[in-house]
């Protein structure tokens, strides 16, 4: 075992004789393979490597070396209230944040949910997190959840968004392009997004926030084909007026049509599945298999831990399953059997990676084990579980067997983040008493008795509106007309 105080600033670094999956274009599998890291590129991939002199050497036998796992969609500010809206709906979800006590985070609330939720990513060997951060009330907000992000050494991109206001207005706003101007300078390691949704308004008051991101250059990350908010009216404001760009993330798109799903093909974006949410909160039937259908690229989200687990590990494993229960479901419907699963182990461990660098537009230097893109990596390996062994199909060990306490090393950019176990250079105990801070105040805030409620929500007698959006009147008969 290593020493962690050997990990210092520019020393190489090489995992030895590891299964080494590669996720490259040829998908090769190297069964006791070297991972070479010099500064933060990946330098040399063989067997029994020759390295520098001064190299930190960790074990990986009996273990699996894969490229860090990217998340497109993840509400970081919201992992201070982890487990929370557990037995939630949507439309509490939405009650809950955007109509009644979102209002009440303060800046150091969005640090602390980010903070927790980017030590959380690395620890479970997500290397690169989209931070959709709709809880950016004022600009104070959004230097609080970047000074979190920054805190921590992990590779994020703020996707700034703020569900208390129409995009049109705080995209437009002096004091966001000042935001812009001095925090987002271009660097490796933040990326920037614009994250706002599209209600499908006629009147399309979504229009200047997209003006705003061609302008500023940066793609934008929407959630569509939610059931109740978001649908295809939505899709055809965005492609007719020609918004849907090849850099477009489009959250669950769970309940889009085949029109819709053909503009996104036919311009190029993609789709952020988080497979987890849209099983449990009501987005709508998980949408890999349409998806697949059409050729749309996938990437996986594990949405928000107000609900669900912080890993990719799950959201592999729910991926595969309910995209082979449809398939099940389909063939019975007519009488058939499926004799052969269509969407395989390895595919799930693309969209965890590759897929996910390709959304980002970063599958040139992230997302696969090559030499010369970024030294972003996990080693699988935990000598101390009967589950890791026997090794015999990596991809399904990874998709299914695998899970967050078998993350052994994480490195980003280069530097070793978690060895053996346990994270490097994190104040896990300062991160606590931060987030305590937060669930005081906002319990304070509530009080007893609305912070009991909304842990355990009861079943209306009257129905609920299920349209969170409170900037437009916009109403679909196909989703608020019942």
């Amino acid at each position: 075992m290593s020493d962690p105080k050997e990990f210092g600033p520019g020393r190489p670094v090489v995992l030895r004789g590891g299964t080494v999956l590669t996720m490259d274009d040829t998908k090769q599998v190297l069964p006791r393979g070297d991972v070479l890291v010099v500064d933060d590129r990946i330098a040399a991939i063989g067997p029994a490597l020759t390295v520098p002199e001064g190299t930190v050497e960790i074990d990986a036998s009996d273990g699996i070396v894969m490229p860090g796992m990217i998340d497109t969609h993840r509400h970081m500010w919201q992992t201070a209230m982890r487990g929370y809206g557990a037995d939630w709906t949507l439309t509490q979800y939405f009650v809950w944040y955007y109509l009644e006590w979102g209002k009440a985070f303060r800046p150091e609330d969005v640090h602390a949910g980010n903070l927790l939720g980017a030590i959380e990513a690395i620890d479970a060997g997500v290397t690169t997190t989209v931070d959709w951060s709709h809880g950016l009330q004022t600009t104070q907000h959004a230097d609080a959840a970047v000074d979190a992000l920054q805190a921590v050494p992990g590779r994020f991109v703020l996707a700034y968004g703020n569900i208390q206001q129409s995009p049109g207005e705080w995209t437009t706003a002096p004091e966001f392009r000042d935001f812009v101007g001095r925090r987002i300078t271009g660097g490796d390691m933040l990326g920037f997004q614009l994250a706002f949704d599209v209600t499908g308004d006629p009147a399309f008051p979504e229009k200047p926030a997209f003006e705003a991101a061609r302008d500023l250059g940066v793609a934008v990350t929407t959630h569509a084909g939610v059931w109740g908010a978001t649908g295809d009216d939505g899709i055809r404001l965005m492609h007719d007026h020609g918004f849907m760009t090849p850099e477009t993330v489009y959250v669950h798109s769970a309940t889009l049509s085949a029109d819709s799903y053909h503009r996104i093909a036919a311009t190029g974006g993609s789709v952020s599945v988080s497979t987890e949410s849209e099983q449990s909160a009501g987005q709508g039937y998980p949408p890999t298999w349409a998806l697949r259908a059409h050729g749309i690229p996938v990437s996986l989200s594990m949405d928000t831990t107000v609900w669900w687990s912080g890993d990719l590990f799950t959201a592999m494993r729910t991926t595969l399953g309910a995209d082979r229960s449809r398939e099940h479901l389909e063939a019975h419907a007519k009488g058939e059997t499926v004799t052969h699963a269509a969407l395989r182990a390895e595919q799930v461990v693309d969209w965890a990676t590759r897929g996910g660098a390709r959304a980002l537009g970063r599958d040139r230097d992230l997302g696969s084990i090559e030499v010369g893109k970024k030294g972003d990596l996990v080693l699988i390996k935990n000598d101390h579980s009967p589950v890791m062994f026997p090794l015999l199909n990596p991809y399904g060990h990874v998709a299914f067997q695998a899970q967050r306490g078998d993350v052994h090393t994480v490195l980003v950019d280069g530097r070793v983040v978690k060895h053996d176990h346990r994270l490097l250079g994190v104040d896990l105990a300062a991160a606590r008493r931060t987030v305590e801070q937060t669930v005081e105040h906002l319990r304070s805030t509530l009080g007893d008795q609305a912070w009991e409620k909304g842990m355990n929500p009861d079943v209306p007698e009257t129905t609920i509106l299920d349209n969170p959006y409170t900037y437009t009147d916009y109403r679909s008969a196909s989703t608020h007309g019942r």
